[in-house]
């Protein structure tokens, strides 16, 4: 029996619609053919899944998250990927295709990028080709994404520890349907938008109600006639009418389908008000006086509104300049690593001075200054880090180790500061654009805090003024008449 012909292609991208930054197609760095292949390793020559398929990889575009993408990036990225799907109908039929989104991307004048994308790539290979995406959980699942994609799952955790096992999944739950004769491989969908939109920041797996919720995915799953069940819990920086949390049970069974959704749903919007951030939170000079005050070290600090990886601008100087005016932090002793503020010119001229040279700088606000001005830098350069697509800079001032970076970039490792000499272990606090803090930083920490702080991500979703979302929405408006199972669709597929 012939292996199926399975092509992979997609954008992938978190995007701000309320951050003023743009993500073009260059900074998505297109990966084309085989190159697709060679960036995950369960289809890669020699792994889990490369001898179950024919492969064929024709365009993904990845970026870490950011600002929206232009119209026109967009549409050359989206005609490439059909050119070539075309290219590949036109040798002989597909058998299956992966759509590697992420489910949060925007674009400039548009409402739904994974919807359009989905939907225009279906026109070309038709509609017995079997489609599969494995999404990110801060994603969006329009009406138009779930009725086009056959099989959608999604991560099951929060920080993403299952990101590359959610890809294999989607992968392998592909190759084993297309398995199955024609006419019993397309299975039946039911999808449940909620009403609720909230920050990742609260509603990490790593505590209630999120924890036992997404147990009852696994729960779900195991259920004879179940294939696959997930929840979007959704992203809340956009203002599009798709955001909001949906939950999808994915089998042969529609009933089953259609009722354990429902009822996950149910569980979800009942337990809606246990939603808390993941640590506690405050201003920044209540969170900055604190970490001063603590008696334990390393003290992490989340300057969380301008959070890189969620689609801040990354350039806000907002927290920057606080810390660096704190009288307090000044008398206190201690000291405290930034991390980090991008700003190209600012980055080139300190390297230019060198390791050694004392340097006065202007630095950041180009992307975004709604919150504040630049701010000026002054102090001794420590470490010149260059890197193929990058270049780091240690500016040390009287209290404050200031990481700049000539692109933005997130600081989540151990590695990520020793390897410009700064030692986060033995740090008295440590700022960082980050939200909930990832799994090694989560470690290192002593203790940390959430600094409710301004920009393009902020975790103050009221300061933000969404105006095109569908209303009411938990916890924007009064929701104590909504029906959170009233949008609910069951597609039926070949179960019907």
């Amino acid at each position: 029996m012939p292996l199926p012909r399975i092509a992979v292609c997609g954008i992938s991208l978190e995007a701000s619609t309320f951050s003023p930054a743009l993500t073009t197609a260059a900074m998505l760095a297109p990966r084309r053919g085989r190159e697709v292949l060679d960036a995950w390793e369960f289809w890669r020559e020699g792994g889990s899944l490369a001898d179950r398929a024919e492969w064929r990889g024709v365009l993904q575009a990845r970026s870490i998250a950011g600002g929206a993408i232009p119209a026109d990036d967009y549409a050359q990225l989206r005609a490439e990927i059909l050119a070539g799907l075309v290219a590949l109908v036109g040798q002989a039929p597909l058998d299956g295709l992966v759509l590697d989104i992420h489910g949060a991307a925007s674009v400039v004048g548009m409402d739904d990028m994974e919807g359009d994308l989905a939907a225009a790539v279906r026109a070309v290979v038709g509609a017995d080709c079997l489609i599969s995406s494995g999404m990110d959980l801060h994603g969006n699942v329009s009406r138009r994404l779930a009725e086009t994609v056959d099989l959608l799952t999604t991560y099951r955790t929060a920080p993403h520890v299952d990101w590359l096992e959610t890809k294999e999944r989607a992968a392998r739950t592909l190759v084993e349907r297309l398995a199955l004769p024609p006419g019993r491989r397309r299975p039946a969908k039911a999808w449940v938008p909620v009403p609720i939109l909230l920050p990742g920041e609260m509603t990490s797996t790593r505590q209630e109600p999120a924890s036992s919720l997404y147990a009852r995915v696994h729960e779900i799953e195991a259920l004879d006639g179940i294939l696959d069940a997930g929840i979007w819990i959704g992203y809340p920086w956009a203002d599009e009418p798709r955001n909001c949390a949906v939950v999808m049970a994915v089998g042969d069974d529609a009933d089953l389908a259609l009722a354990s959704a429902s009822g996950l749903a149910a569980e979800l919007w009942e337990r809606r008000e246990e939603f808390g951030f993941v640590a506690p939170t405050g201003s920044f000079d209540e969170v900055l006086a604190t970490a001063i005050a603590s008696p334990v070290a390393p003290y992490f600090v989340s300057d969380s509104g301008d959070n890189p990886t969620a689609g801040g601008a990354g350039d806000v100087t907002w927290t920057l300049a606080r810390l660096l005016a704190s009288e307090e932090l000044a008398t206190s002793g201690k000291r405290a690593i930034y991390a980090s503020i991008p700003d190209a010119m600012g980055a080139l001229a300190a390297q230019e001075a060198g390791v050694g040279a004392d340097v006065r700088l202007t630095l950041g606000a180009r992307v975004d200054d709604r919150p504040a001005p630049p701010v000026e830098v002054s102090g001794e350069v420590v470490a010149v880090v260059p890197s193929e697509d990058n270049l780091e800079v240690v500016v040390r001032t009287p209290a404050v180790d200031v990481v700049l970076t000539r692109r933005r970039r997130p600081y989540h490792l151990e590695q990520d500061f020793t390897r410009l000499g700064l030692d986060p272990r033995h740090a008295d606090i440590v700022v960082v654009k980050i939200g909930y803090l990832e799994p090694e930083l989560f470690d290192m920490a002593a203790d940390w805090m959430l600094a409710l702080t301004p920009g393009g991500v902020d975790q103050d979703l009221a300061r933000l003024g969404h105006t095109r979302v569908q209303r009411p929405m938990f916890p924007l408006d009064d929701v104590s008449g909504v029906d959170p199972l009233g949008r609910a669709v069951l597609f039926p597929g070949d179960t019907a």
